[in-house]
């Protein structure tokens, strides 16, 4: 046990509705700690966006507690309670279940269904993954308990599973990627003996229901350190487990792609701008699905066609593995259609691209490719320029795009050959394919 006067965490630090939640369960006779990510945070220097408050109170008796709560899951039995726009999550302590327990499950190969076994505090630390989220907070004497050197680990900047790290993946493997993602958001180094498992037993990532996937890979990509996230996954073989048709047909334009694109992330989320998933989506599944158009088109599919085809067969496989909603899935698709259609900018197309609702984030994704070296560059450019425009010069542009050769080449479709008019002249400029 720290006292106050031993450690830097205040109240001052902590959210308002963090507070009544832990005066509330306080004054009612229970007891009351803040946990995990929350102080591991503040001792880091990091803002806390989230607060989780633990207790010694069943689930029913936090929610009798609180007007505005509700209890939520199955396999880990929880109480929401609401504050405003805020929400924090209320858990009881629990043990260490065992297989006879009647409230806790494991599949055949170890892993958690359900737990829902209560206890102590000093069973609930011994159950949390990594030291660094064992720390507790005590509304009570303000002091701080730590049963597992998680203070040590936090100022060595270690990253160190609790128990025995590969049956603790078995138990829940979605613990590699919160390793990796630990690592990468604190710049922390994950501890030899917790890392040693993560190669072999990535495989197991695939046992992992795919709406928990999608909501992990959000906190992967979106925590503004993507870049690095995305080395750790795949020096670790997780990012194999995670996207298997992006890993198998990945070529080094495609790995350039990857990296630019995270890296754009990281800078947009710095600057507190939007990131959406479907455009994370379409860059992580870019390689896959313009392999299989190719294969298509080989085929001789027409490009139209081939691009739907593929489309819905990449997002169909990965949705195995991953929930994509279909709110995010369609975008993804739209982004991919517009790429052939970008380079064919005479007559009225171009105006009509820019007022597509999903015009800027095709655009954006269109420079990185430039970027990537997966197409010429030139096409971007041309873009850029004609948004900034006016009226007039874009009608200039337009037309200038007509006569001459396209900037750049989409890389998604084969071009047609023109058909020859009767007598052999070949038909006008605008005589192009229509998108």
């Amino acid at each position: 046990m720290i006292p106050r006067d031993q450690h830097p965490i205040s109240r001052k630090q902590i959210s308002r509705a963090a507070l009544n939640v832990l005066y509330g369960l306080h004054e009612a006779g229970f007891d009351a700690f803040l946990v995990g990510g929350c102080l591991r945070d503040i001792l880091t220097g990091i803002q806390p966006k989230d607060f989780d408050v633990v207790t010694n109170a069943t689930p029913e008796e936090v929610e009798c507690l609180f007007r505005r709560a509700r209890i939520i899951g199955r396999r880990f039995r929880l109480v929401h309670v609401r504050f405003g726009p805020e929400v924090i999550e209320v858990a009881t302590f629990r043990a260490l279940g065992e297989p006879g327990d009647s409230d806790s499950s494991h599949s055949r190969e170890g892993q958690i269904l359900r737990d829902n076994v209560y206890g102590n505090i000093e069973e609930d630390a011994l159950r949390r993954d990594f030291t660094v989220n064992a720390l507790y907070y005590n509304i009570a004497d303000f002091a701080l308990y730590d049963f597992a050197g998680s203070m040590q680990d936090i100022q060595n900047k270690t990253l160190r599973l609790m128990g025995d790290p590969a049956q603790r993946y078995r138990e829940d493997p979605v613990r590699m990627i919160r390793a990796v993602r630990f690592a990468a958001k604190l710049d922390f180094d994950i501890d030899p003996d917790t890392e040693a498992p993560i190669h072999e037993l990535a495989p197991l990532m695939q046992q992992v229901p795919p709406a928990r996937l999608f909501d992990e890979m959000l906190k992967l990509f979106l925590g503004g350190h993507a870049a690095y996230t995305l080395e750790l996954l795949q020096d670790y073989g997780l990012f194999d487990a995670l996207f298997p048709a992006t890993a198998e047909t990945l070529q080094d334009s495609d790995q350039r792609l990857l990296e630019a694109a995270m890296h754009n992330t990281d800078r947009r989320l710095a600057q507190d701008k939007p990131v959406t998933p479907a455009f994370l989506f379409a860059v992580l599944l870019w390689a896959p699905m313009r392999h299989l158009l190719e294969r298509y088109q080989d085929d001789g599919m027409p490009p139209s066609v081939a691009l739907n085809k593929a489309s819905g067969h990449v997002i169909a496989e990965q949705v195995s593995t991953i929930a994509i909603p279909r709110r995010f899935s369609s975008v993804v698709r739209e982004i991919w259609d517009l790429q052939p259609r970008l380079p064919r900018r005479h007559g009225n197309r171009a105006a009509q691209l820019v007022s597509h609702p999903r015009f800027r984030a095709a655009y954006d994704f269109l420079l990185l490719r430039e970027e990537a070296g997966e197409i010429p560059p030139g096409l971007g450019q041309w873009w850029t320029d004609y948004q900034d425009a006016d009226e007039d010069t874009r009608e200039a542009m337009a037309a200038a795009a007509a006569k001459g050769a396209p900037a750049g080449n989409s890389g998604t479709g084969r071009k047609r050959r023109r058909r020859r008019r009767r007598g052999g002249a070949e038909g006008g400029a605008s005589g192009g394919n229509n998108a």
